[in-house]
């Protein structure tokens, strides 16, 4: 069955076992590599970047918010970083000696949920503020939480937890902190996200085969949730802005459906089961990519951010400064 408690950076739900499948190495190919730049630089890369140039303002002016995994077991730092899509701009906003799972900005931009994991503790949520460049810790309860996601006017939050033995998705009220549980089945549901409307929410359940996910779709008004139209195993679920398309872990590659056509665009087997995530307009989607860089010293994994149009098989990626796997990117405004 699958357990939040054990879910990697993008909760990717391939928990069959008692860890999370990763792939074989996959080398991306065809792509312009842009470094990502620090703060004080004043060149923007767009001008030397088509892809950039054409992009919505919505797009273009929009953070990147992103994962940098350094190290193994007792030694994982984690890092969580917000970038410019030109590859200029990298702030950094939080680091533990642990893990930290699943940013989500809020509808505005302005502030970030995720996860954090010290070492020998459960996932907490915080949130992170912009304007006053500080994090608070919303969620406590004993547990695994996880998969927070902003409702659409910022007043409420989506996320899933383990606090009553099984996992399944609870919405929190954030002025008051009030709680109620949304699922109640004995499988296992994680990974809502919001419509953009607020009257629905996508998610993850194994509920018709133990270890096998599907992408659900929670009605509020009804209470009732209904399968979307994807096959085989399917995880981490986000629609667009205009509730047009769906983004998507389809298998071990990230995906984007069409959801009038169902037409799909699997964009990548990323080496990482991680799925894509889309722009704010929709027009292009972000998704972590695993490499080799064979040197004297031998082979070593590298982490990316690949950026692609989906209007055209264009597409280009920002290296990790930190030479770090880069995990569970995010578009904000």
């Amino acid at each position: 069955m699958l357990k939040t408690s054990l879910l990697k950076p993008t909760i990717s739900v391939r928990m069959i076992s008692s860890t999370v499948a990763i792939a074989a190495l996959s080398a991306l190919a065809g792509c312009q590599t842009l470094p990502s730049k620090p703060a004080n630089t004043s060149t923007s890369t767009v001008e030397n970047n088509p892809l950039t140039a054409r992009m919505p303002v919505m797009d273009r002016q929009g953070r990147i918010a992103y994962v940098d995994e350094q190290g193994t077991g007792a030694a994982k730092i984690s890092t969580l970083y917000s970038i410019l899509p030109d590859g200029s701009d990298r702030q950094l906003i939080d680091q533990i000696n642990g893990y930290i799972y699943s940013p989500a900005w809020s509808a505005d931009g302005q502030r970030l949920a995720y996860s954090k994991q010290a070492p020998r503790q459960n996932p907490k949520i915080y949130i992170y503020d912009r304007k006053s460049n500080t994090q608070s810790l919303i969620v406590n309860a004993e547990g695994s939480n996880m998969s927070a996601s902003f409702s659409p006017d910022g007043q409420e939050l989506l996320y899933s937890s383990t606090v009553g033995g099984n996992a399944d998705i609870y919405e929190m009220r954030l002025n008051d902190g009030n709680t109620k549980q949304l699922t109640t089945l004995s499988s296992t549901e994680v990974q809502p996200s919001y419509a953009s409307d607020g009257k629905s929410f996508v998610y993850t359940s194994d509920k018709v085969r133990a270890g096998r996910p599907s992408i659900y779709r929670y009605d509020f008004a009804t209470g009732n949730a209904i399968p979307m139209p994807t096959s085989g195993y399917v995880a981490s679920p986000q629609l667009s802005a205009d509730g047009q398309q769906l983004a998507y872990l389809n298998g071990r590659k990230a995906a984007v459906m069409t959801l009038a056509t169902r037409q799909t665009i699997d964009l990548a087997e990323t080496g990482l089961d991680e799925p894509a995530r889309l722009s704010p307009s929709g027009q292009y989607a972000v998704y972590p990519m695993r490499s080799s860089q064979v040197s004297s010293q031998g082979t070593r994994d590298m982490g990316s951010l690949v950026i692609r149009s989906l209007s055209g098989n264009t597409s280009y990626s920002i290296s990790s400064d930190a030479g770090g796997m880069v995990r569970s990117p995010i578009w904000g405004r």
